[in-house]
């Protein structure tokens, strides 16, 4: 079978695995090593791409390719173009530049005129190039008052075999690279990788699929896409892959979703509606049209007699909690108890006083489980979790405790789910017979990427911010703009409001040189800002000081907060209307929106200023896009661009398959078509039984083992 979903992985308890079934091509497991001309050295440099085995290998596929196969007369070279040219030597040596450092000049001819080429670091070419040896050379042209140049081309000797001509009269492939691995090593280990290895690819896709939609058999593809003979052959072969890895991934998740559609069965709650009417009559605004609409979406999916399970997106203060309440207020009034999970306890404590507020008015109880709470306490409350005394559970971790027991769950609430991983998730929801699940997440997900993590799951998207929210303005500084920054500060404060100051770091790091929250809480309260009152808050402190700490700012009796991502979420005080993130590169797009969040909670203008020194033009354009939108979904998709969906999933998601050749934003279509592909089979052969379906069955059963998935898959 082929093998481009996974080849090596890091299981979801942080083991290095290796996907091994019974009809498993053993080759494509061979450590890269054993390939020639890896060997030791070139394995701990393909390590760092991830790479670890033959089948890591054959499936990193190029980023791009270059076209060497047309020649462009030297008289027709225009500056900044890439241009192959087939020529001769007519002089070459060692020059110095005038600022001292030698390169070796080649002046080269092919009759219509003269080129010259300069290589730095290039001791062997004294030996190796010639008067009159012939040159087959790729590079950028420079053109400068008449003369033609090329720096550090690409070339090739004279007239080669199939190995050493890889590299020029051909299309060809340009691979992501680390250090010390040039271009012209990484081509010629992965043609001895394609063609010692490529027998041991194995289809698994039916033959009258290939047939139905065109696509090249796997060998094919394969060895076509790293060596192809042209553009569209590339392209023909890249679609193949990635269709049949997305294919295997979208087989498990429309499984999940047609199985818990047709086959779960949970509670139907026969929904009246006078808990959500009293507590959105009592609410001191108007719903959003997009808040009324996702309510009524939940509603209908709480009314039928199989488990909910629904991703409530929504950009960071869009009215998201009052839909959760509205839903669990649903759950409540039809007999059931609700629980609310988080990831922290900040978030947890701040989820509880917004429910607390809205339930306790309409006679309802409402309890905080984390696990700093007392055995004393907890030997309290858990009896009356368990008889259902208690309407409503917020917690973090702690209430996948096996002591924690439901008398009855009908709806269960993960907030930020993103940050946890597969099996927490599954623990909540074994708390009950199939309950209705309701994941949210305020950090925005392409539709494609969403398609990809939560592909068994419906999605409602509260898109409308409510009325009167100020939108933030947004500033990127540098490091010697501080100053400012902090007289800004300053006169915010002056004016009666709060500021927070952010961190990368909690203390100092010896290898990293980036500012602490420790150290500078130190320096600012010392130094910077006398006369105002100064607090730390991060996620190494006591749950009971951090909650001291946070009571204090939200009370006015602090002026700034200098804190590290733990603010990220659960943290309102509309009273704050500036935040400085210093070392701001440091962050993600996503993870600087959330932050970004805390403030423009009230009234009142607020600012975000972004102290960055980033040493990439990426780093740079991150920090831009924050200044140019507040759109958390345009956000989300600059930062999968920039960075690749795998820096977006992060460790916690380590029981999600990565995907190694498909980009769900750049191969939407792709994603797409092989979603409908999967339905079709889905719908047809529920288990896949049928023999064709074989290879893709034993797949699927392959990802079930990574992903974990809520109902087994054949």
């Amino acid at each position: 079978m082929s093998v481009n979903i996974l080849r090596s992985a890091t299981g979801a308890d942080g083991t290095r695995i290796v996907v091994n079934e019974n009809n498993y091509a053993k080759g494509l497991a061979t450590p890269v090593r054993y390939v020639k001309g890896v060997g030791e050295r070139r394995a701990e440099q393909l390590a760092r791409l991830d790479i670890h085995t033959v089948g890591d290998l054959l499936y990193t596929l190029p980023r791009r390719y270059e076209d060497r196969t047309q020649f462009t007369r030297i008289s027709q070279l225009q500056s900044g173009d890439f241009a192959t040219i087939s020529c001769a030597v007519k002089a070459c040596d060692w020059v110095k530049s005038r600022y001292g450092k030698p390169y070796f000049e080649a002046m080269v001819s092919d009759g219509s005129g003269i080129a010259h080429c300069r290589w730095y670091n290039a001791h062997y070419l004294k030996e190796q190039l010639k008067v009159e040896t012939a040159l087959v050379i790729f590079g950028k042209v420079s053109k400068s008052r008449g003369r033609i140049s090329f720096q550090h081309p690409d070339f090739e000797v004279g007239e080669k075999g199939d190995e050493e001509s890889l590299h020029m009269g051909r299309v060809v492939p340009i691979y992501a690279l680390t250090e010390n691995l040039q271009q012209r090593s990484a081509r010629r280990i992965m043609w001895n990788a394609v063609n010692a290895f490529i027998g041991e690819v194995r289809e698994i896709l039916p033959e009258s699929l290939l047939d139905r939609l065109g696509l090249l058999p796997a060998q094919e593809a394969l060895s076509t896409v790293h060596f192809p003979e042209t553009l569209a052959r590339a392209r023909a072969a890249r679609y193949r892959l990635v269709f049949e890895e997305f294919l295997c991934v979208q087989l498990v998740l429309v499984a999940r979703k047609i199985h818990s559609e047709q086959v779960l069965v949970g509670t139907a709650h026969n929904i009246v509606g006078r808990l959500k009417d009293s507590f959105v009559d009592s609410l001191p605004f108007e719903l959003t049209g997009a808040q009324k609409r996702v309510i009524e979406e939940i509603e209908n999916d709480m009314r039928k007699p199989r488990p909910m399970h629904r991703l409530l997106q929504g950009d960071v203060g869009s009215g998201k909690t009052v839909v959760a309440a509205s839903a669990l207020l649903d759950a409540i009034e039809c007999e059931c108890q609700g629980t609310v999970m988080t990831p922290t306890e900040i978030l947890a404590r701040q989820h509880y006083v917004s429910f607390k507020e809205y339930l306790e008015p309409l006679g309802l109880r409402v309890l905080l489980l984390t696990s700093d709470l007392s055995a004393a306490r907890r030997k309290e409350v858990l009896p009356r979790i368990k008889d259902g005394w208690y309407h409503l559970v917020v917690g973090t971790h702690a209430l996948i405790e096996d002591r924690v027991q439901f008398k009855k769950l009908g709806l269960a609430v993960i907030d930020e789910q993103h940050k946890f991983g597969v099996e927490q998730r599954g623990e909540l929801y074994g708390k009950a017979h199939n309950p209705d699940v309701l994941v949210m997440t305020a950090t925005p997900i392409p539709r494609t990427l969403a398609m990809t993590l939560y592909g068994d799951l419906d999605v409602s998207i509260v898109d409308e911010m409510p009325t009167g929210r100020k939108e933030t303005v947004t500033r990127v500084i540098k490091e010697d703009q501080l100053p400012d920054a902090y007289g800004f500060i300053r006169k915010q404060v002056a004016k009666g409001r709060q500021a927070y100051i952010v961190y990368p770091l909690v203390s100092e790091s010896d290898k990293l040189e980036l500012k602490s929250a420790e150290e500078m809480f130190r320096h600012l309260r010392g130094e910077v800002f006398h006369d105002e009152s100064v607090g730390l808050l991060h996620g190494q402190m006591p749950s009971g000081e951090k909650a001291a700490v946070m009571d204090l700012f939200k009370n006015g009796e602090l002026d700034i907060l200098v804190a590290t991502t733990v603010i990220e979420v659960g943290v309102d005080v509309p009273n704050a209307t500036v935040m400085l993130i210093e070392n701001a590169e440091r962050f993600g797009l996503a993870q600087l929106h959330q932050l970004r969040g805390r403030i423009g909670r009230g009234a009142h203008k607020s600012f975000c200023v972004l102290q960055g020194s980033p040493t990439t033009l990426d780093s740079w354009k991150r920090l831009k896009v924050m200044e140019k939108t507040t759109d958390g979904f345009v956000i989300a998709e600059e930062d999968m661009k920039i960075r690749g969906m795998g820096n977006l999933l992060g460790r916690e998601q380590s029981g999600f398959p990565a995907l190694r050749v498909g980009d769900p934003l750049g191969d939407s279509d792709i994603l797409l078509d092989a979603r409908r592909e999967a339905f079709t089979i889905v719908e047809s052969d529920p288990k896949m039984t049928k023999p064709e379906f074989e290879g893709l069955r034993s797949r699927a059963r392959a990802l079930y083992k990574l992903v974990g998935p809520f109902v087994r898959v054949g």
